[in-house]
């Protein structure tokens, strides 16, 4: 599934390696229940903190960005999963009682 803001947030990662900053794409690749955006959705993210997209909504969004500087520094991609069975769902914003995955990976 592709839209519109999944183009803009593609060419601004294009734009962020272009001009030589580390970067990260986080992905949403599965959900269950609640979940405010759709498997596909991206986020995007660079060295300085610095995003574009959405992949939740909320305080997940903080904590993909946080992972993604840690992706962007060690190399290593990763899967993040919160959902209403973690301690972290109320704290992120999940207590409508949905989970979701999400793929960070460092980009160029």
């Amino acid at each position: 599934m592709s839209s519109e803001h999944d183009t803009d947030e593609l060419a601004r990662l294009g734009e962020w390696i272009a001009a030589g900053r580390k970067a990260a794409l986080a992905t949403v690749v599965s959900t269950w229940g609640s979940s405010p955006r759709p498997v596909g959705s991206h986020l995007v993210i660079n060295d300085k903190g610095e995003f574009l997209g959405s992949v939740s909504g909320g305080c997940i969004e903080g904590a993909v960005v946080a992972d993604a500087l840690e992706v962007m520094a060690e190399g290593d991609s990763r899967t993040l999963e919160f959902g209403v069975s973690d301690e972290e769902a109320w704290e992120v914003g999940l207590s409508c009682g949905g989970a979701i995955r999400i793929y960070v990976e460092r980009v160029g």
